[in-house]
């Protein structure tokens, strides 16, 4: 329940057994259909509600407004948000220091108490969180239950790793000493979280730094302000202190920029495109007059995703797991697989099954649950039509390829699948971040190991084989940071599957395994002669 002037309880909440994922919700059970379409009716009346900026605990308005739409219905207003600039950046900032002067004093109980609380609040209004998933972002109901569920595995996980973090220390006694390893928080620092993950992802984010001891800037995408509002309402009810969490949306160019730039700016945890990670890591790095600190970026960037299908592989479960990852919320996953690496001897008869299995996949509003709903925004549905343009020039169309007209004017493509692809082609190469698949033939497992190779991201891969020693040359060789055997390519589990990948994906900060609050945390040792 919330707790008067933000103060946390005086008896916090702690872990109740060992971390287990949060289940996924059956919607073949008519009770869970109903409540999820019961919710989706309830969000209606609040749909184009308007939020305020939360900074240092108070409530602010800007002139300038972020419209954050429905891209089923671009016509329906979720919420109207200030749009925070250059000046709010230094409030923001100013805010967030200042609460970390008192939360970072604060006991690793406590902190875990509010991640706890948090989650709590979150399970038992799952089914309202989905339904601003479905209407923000496009979501339908099994991506948005997934969302949610992993938001709140970000809290529960985090909380736990907290407190065995909290439990650090040194590998040895050093004979007439008392030595001691603890992990301290960084300091004030800016969560820029994305909009395809708006829940999952801009949660976990902001968890882990204040489980830590840190304040935070939150930045969330201006395509998902919304569902970021909601989830600090949250953590005010569960007892966050003002200034711990400071919600600001804001054009990358005014606000984001300055709060990176910010001397007093410590850390800056980013999910996004390639091209903006690097521009903040950049920025970060240009030392600013009263800095006297190397900002930390932990980045999270973009993928090019394979997955290699041997000739010995079980055809069946292949073909389910690339149309999964391929088209799974329209291909607007960091994790999708965007290229079918196959070798020659079942080529053939791969792309026709595939064929006729993406055949039977809807697209449609996703409050109706269909197969696949709408891509982010116009000029995402512009970029990916530029991208299949390229593709007829370079290859084969064999399914989809349009943007089919609805009567709301939704941002809606088909399900995109290019054959003959050769492995340097644009649609090969660059990252399109929706539902085209290129599919390459390869005469054999080595050159189908080297084409998935060939990208200069790192992120995710699969490869289906029975044959034990293939899969152990690609535990190996298979240079991504997440790799699956005989499953899709995405669906991470938090705990099971830390993620984060290498080269121009990221700085490999792996979300969701053992090390990931070490990177909000720096280790100071003390030993004290006897």
């Amino acid at each position: 329940m919330p707790i008067a002037s933000g103060a946390l309880s005086i008896r916090p909440r702690t872990p109740q057994g060992a971390f287990a994922n949060e289940p996924f919700t059956d919607f073949n059970d008519p009770e869970n259909a109903r409540q999820m379409r019961q919710a989706l009716e309830q969000r209606v009346s609040h749909l184009g509600s308007e939020y305020s900026l939360i900074i240092g605990g108070k409530r602010l308005k800007t002139t300038e407004k972020i419209r954050s739409i429905n891209p089923a219905r671009p016509a329906q207003l979720v919420g109207i948000h200030q749009k925070a600039g250059a000046a709010q950046a230094e409030a923001a900032m100013a805010a967030a220091l200042r609460a970390f002067e008192s939360w970072s004093r604060t006991t690793v109980e406590e902190r875990v108490s509010l991640l706890l609380g948090a989650a709590a609040i979150i399970r038992r209004r799952k089914f309202e969180f989905m339904a601003w998933l479905t209407y923000e972002v496009g979501k339908n109901w099994a991506e948005a239950d997934a969302d949610v569920g992993e938001a709140i595995d970000f809290l529960e996980f985090y909380a736990r790793e907290a407190l065995r973090l909290a439990g650090s220390t040194t590998p040895i006694q050093y004979p007439g000493e008392r030595d001691e390893l603890f992990y301290i928080p960084l300091g004030a620092g800016a969560v820029i979280s994305p909009w395809n993950f708006p829940f999952a992802i801009m949660a976990g984010m902001t968890s882990a730094a204040i489980v830590s001891g840190n304040t935070v800037v939150l930045k969330p995408s201006s395509d998902a302000p919304t569902i970021a509002a909601r989830f600090v309402e949250v953590l005010e009810e569960a007892g966050i202190p003002d200034g711990v969490v400071n919600f600001c949306p804001g054009a990358g160019a005014s606000f984001g920029n300055a709060v990176v730039e910010h001397p007093k700016t410590r850390f800056i945890s980013f999910t996004g495109s390639k091209a903006v990670g690097l521009e903040i890591h950049e920025r970060a790095a240009h030392m600013q007059p009263g800095q006297i600190w190397i900002k930390r970026t932990i980045l999270e960037m973009g993928g090019k995703d394979s997955i290699l299908v041997c000739a010995d592989a079980d055809v069946d479960a292949a073909i389910a797991g690339v149309a999964a990852s391929a088209f799974g919320f329209s291909g607007q996953k960091c994790s999708a697989c965007s290229r079918a690496i196959i070798e020659a001897p079942i080529y053939d008869a791969f792309i026709e099954r595939l064929r006729e299995r993406v055949a039977t996949l809807t697209v449609g509003d996703p409050a109706a649950n269909h197969d696949l709903g709408p891509v982010i925004n116009q000029g995402a549905l512009n970029s990916m039509l530029r991208h299949i343009e390229a593709g007829k020039k370079e290859s084969r169309l064999i399914a989809g390829g349009n943007a089919p007209a609805t009567a709301d004017g939704g941002y809606f493509l088909e399900p995109t699948i290019f054959a003959d692809v050769a492995p340097n082609a644009v649609i090969a190469q660059e990252e399109i971040f929706g539902p085209v698949l290129a599919v390459i033939k390869v005469a054999n497992f080595e050159e189908g190991l080297r084409v998935a190779n060939n990208t200069e991201y790192g992120l995710t891969g699969s490869i289906y084989s029975t044959n034990r020693d293939r899969l152990n040359r690609a535990r190996r060789e298979f240079h991504v940071g997440n790799l699956y055997f005989n499953r899709k390519c995405t669906g991470a589990m938090v705990g099971a599957h830390p993620f984060g990948g290498f080269n121009m994906s990221g700085t490999d900060s792996k979300a969701g395994g053992p090390d990931y609050l070490y990177l909000f945390t720096q280790a100071k040792s003390v030993g004290e002669k006897l």
